[in-house]
């Protein structure tokens, strides 16, 4: 009798653990996949000094529903949060002022884009509770079925070519990395904080594009990497 509980109880944990992180893989990988296809139409239409901003919003989404679930960030975390989103908008480099006016469709597909990401990193964090590699596992499983099917429907393959396959293979390292840091670290502390620190890789882009590539910053850019760091200050200090 022992030895069936023990099992029976096993098996129940280890079904509400699957039970737990799937269905949120399944919703972070599909709409991780279409933020991307709705960013990158968006880019079709506009510019990266539009489309980056408004995307970057999407953060507000998980920040949100920590909020809802109960989170009580300290006042200087909150003020924080706040100087950190501001800054990882501004440096991403909006474009105040454009000689050409800016499309719609570029500005709804940027919202769309910006809603996916928000629901990926909701859905990664909510995985992560269970199982933060798993999560993993299986958003990148849902991600990889959904391109595959639009492949076979459309019966392309986007253009990509042999050569790109390194790059994209890099890139996609990177992308999975940097989504499992951010379940784990989902683990550690308060998601309205995890997340809103995650949205800064705009920093880290300017900064190495300003390094590597020898591009000059935008005062609007400066001043954001300079929002960023104030809000990382404030968030450490509260």
């Amino acid at each position: 009798m022992l030895a069936g509980d023990a099992a029976g109880a096993a098996a129940l944990a280890a079904a509400r653990v699957v039970v737990g992180w799937l269905p949120w893989a399944i919703v972070a990988g599909l709409a991780g996949s279409l933020a991307l296809v709705c960013f990158y139409r968006a880019l079709a239409f506009g510019t990266v000094g539009v489309v980056s901003p408004i995307s970057a919003l999407g953060t507000s989404v998980p920040v949100v529903a920590g909020l809802i679930a109960g989170e009580q960030p300290r006042a200087l975390q909150t003020a924080g949060i706040v100087v950190a989103l501001a800054g990882a908008v501004l440096a991403s480099g909006p474009e105040l002022r454009g000689e050409e006016p800016v499309k719609a469709k570029a500005i709804w597909y940027a919202l769309a884009a910006a809603g996916g990401f928000g629901v990926t990193m909701l859905a990664i964090a909510r995985g992560s509770a269970y199982s933060p590699m798993m999560t993993m596992v299986g958003m990148r499983t849902a991600s990889v079925v959904a391109f595959g099917i639009a492949a076979l429907v459309l019966h392309s393959l986007g253009g990509v070519r042999p050569r790109d396959l390194p790059a994209l293979s890099l890139l996609g390292l990177a992308d999975v990395s940097a989504n499992t840091l951010l379940g784990f670290a989902s683990t550690m502390g308060l998601l309205s904080i995890t997340v809103v620190l995650s949205a800064l890789y705009p920093v880290v882009t300017v900064a190495l594009a300003a390094v590597i590539l020898h591009e000059r910053m935008k005062p609007v850019q400066i001043a954001g990497v300079a929002l960023a760091f104030a809000g990382v200050a404030l968030i450490a200090g509260g």
